[in-house]
């Protein structure tokens, strides 16, 4: 009878509780729990706690560690998805449980934060403000979460950062997080397209500007001052003119910039983030970035996967653009058609995450009272594409699509040579490379970015 009361009031609490015994075998798995998790209790007593969680390793349980080494966890904000999909964000504490000085058990009680963090969420998106945060990076595919990983890691000193990815990846929300996870959060975030500035005042914007320097000039703080004491991220940093790119070189290594105009050095604290939207090495063989500032640039190198490589990533995001514009337009679409899923996990997204938003934002513009997102919906030429495949042993000849632009075709035969040159040999990138007339490097950036 004891028993059954305890239950009962562990599923009348707001509270996930989960208890493991030190074979892993649950205890105690409570209604909210189950709720937050969309699991039931025999979802995972039949199965080994690791395989159920898909941790790569016991060091990422928080509740193994409590079990191993009696380790507590307080007030930890966890981002995950649940079994149906949906992404779940918990504060969450992790305690051993002792009998006689021993660990018999182990306990997380998780409190659902879920709602609060979408609106958050939706509240930052909403003003293009820049607050955007780890928790906003939405995906699960293993090369994403992997790169997020790698991204949170770097958060934690001041080494430089490139980030490199196509167009509309989300490189600059990459940049917003590594700031607003550092120490300098909270201080100056400055950004700066290098492809907008122009040529006659990039030195000026860069390192400012003394009174006199030049007709009109006045004394101006530039991008470094500016971003003292916080993060400076230079976006297209292959666009500066390749004059310029050995004294921002010297500026970075000597940590002291010199004003347009003036003798006078002047110390600055700021962290650099940098992005590319190309291959780093194809930028240097272009003479479109130094060798020497790249070297400089990529203490940490950061390659985003293009959206075409992250399946099933396209449906998490598409459902978080519904609710966002759902909530801009006063709209109530509740949900995708089957086949609306199926051509948005199919479609290869030349444009990527920015292209997926804009087509469901352009959606919504001419929807009013519908309920369901439907296929009559989409762009007609997405519809289309989908009959026009991209398998390895074709496209190579066909027209054009009227949709298809030259650059898209040219990746996609670039893709096919190395997928026929990887075969060849064995997938042996070195002689992959040799056969290709390009360096190994070069071949293994590219095979990162085309990863199958």
């Amino acid at each position: 009878m004891t028993k059954s009361i305890y239950a009962q009031l562990f599923d009348k609490l707001d509270l996930g509780i989960r208890v493991i015994d030190q074979d892993r075998k649950p205890l105690i798995y409570n209604e909210k729990m189950r709720a937050i998790e969309s699991m039931t209790f025999s979802d995972f007593t039949d199965r080994p706690f690791m395989d159920v969680f898909q941790f790569q390793n016991e060091k990422e349980s928080r509740l193994i560690q409590a079990l191993k080494y009696a380790r507590v966890v307080e007030n930890k904000k966890q981002t995950y998805f649940n079994a149906k999909g949906e992404v779940i964000t918990t504060i969450n504490h992790v305690y051993p449980l002792m009998d006689n000085d021993e660990v018999v058990a182990a306990v997380e009680i998780a409190k659902d934060v879920s709602q609060m963090e979408q609106i958050l969420r939706d509240k930052r998106t909403n003003e293009e403000g820049t607050r955007f945060q780890f928790s906003d990076l939405l995906g699960e595919s293993p090369n994403f979460v992997e790169i997020v990983e790698q991204a949170r890691r770097s958060s934690r000193t001041s080494s430089p950062v490139l980030i490199i990815g196509e167009t509309g990846t989300g490189k600059e929300l990459f940049a917003q997080s590594i700031h607003n996870e550092s120490e300098r959060e909270g201080k100056a975030f400055v950004t700066q397209n290098c492809a907008a500035l122009p040529e006659s005042l990039v030195e000026g914007i860069l390192f400012g500007t003394a009174k006199g320097a030049f007709t009109g000039a006045i004394d101006r703080p530039g991008l470094f001052e500016q971003a003292d004491g916080g993060t400076l991220l230079l976006d297209e940093v292959n666009a500066l003119p390749l004059h310029l790119q050995p004294k921002l070189l010297r500026v970075l290594q000597e940590k002291k910039v010199t004003r347009v105009g003036e003798a006078k050095e002047r110390p600055f604290d700021v962290r650099l983030l940098a992005t590319l939207n190309e291959d780093p090495l194809e930028a240097i063989e272009a003479e479109r970035l130094r060798k020497d500032l790249y070297y400089r640039l990529s203490v940490v190198s950061l390659f985003i996967p293009p959206l075409r490589e992250r399946k099933g990533d396209a449906t998490t995001l598409a459902r978080f653009f519904l609710r966002k514009y759902n909530n801009r337009f006063h709209l109530n679409v509740q949900q995708f058609s089957d086949e609306v899923l199926r051509v948005l996990q199919s479609y290869h997204w030349p444009g990527n995450v920015r292209e997926l938003e804009h087509i469901i934002e352009g959606a919504m513009n001419v929807l009013s009272e519908e309920t369901v997102f439907d296929i009559q919906h989409l762009p007609t030429h997405i519809g289309e594409r989908q009959s026009h495949s991209h398998p390895a042993h074709k496209g190579l000849s066909k027209h054009l699509h009227q949709e298809e632009s030259l650059p898209e075709r040219l990746a996609l035969i670039e893709h096919n040579l190395i997928i026929q040159a990887m075969k060849a040999n064995k997938d042996n990138v070195s002689q992959a490379a040799k056969s290709l007339g390009i360096s190994r490097q070069n071949l293994q950036y590219k095979l990162d970015k085309y990863s199958k």
